[in-house]
């Protein structure tokens, strides 16, 4: 198995994402690796990159996703790129437990 895109830490951790807006649904996908060898999670979401719209709409996502509030979640990096990095507050055993179950459910 590749490794999860997910940094731990005391009081939660580093989610790499790969946010790909304007999709025709909203999900979370499998692994993404770059081309520099970095894995990130695929999030697609309806909203338009303008006016953090998209943003909006990842951490929704996130959100339901792993049942957590959307205050939990802070984009830290990459406000503006596909490629961003979340922190996440929270229990960083129960996060990366389930970053693995989802990655899980959408690896063929």
């Amino acid at each position: 198995m590749r490794p999860l895109p997910f940094k731990p830490d005391g009081t939660g951790g580093l989610l790499y994402l790969r946010v790909t807006p304007g999709s025709a649904r909203p999900e979370i996908g499998g692994l993404y690796t770059g081309a520099d060898g970095r894995v990130s999670l695929q999030v697609k979401v309806r909203a338009q990159p303008e006016k953090g719209k998209a943003n909006e709409a990842a951490i929704e996502l996130l959100a339901d996703a792993f049942g957590l509030p959307k205050r939990a979640f802070t984009i830290t990096a990459g406000e503006t790129d596909r490629l961003k990095t979340v922190r996440i507050a929270g229990n960083p055993t129960a996060i990366g437990q389930t970053l693995a179950s989802l990655v899980q459910d959408h690896t063929p």
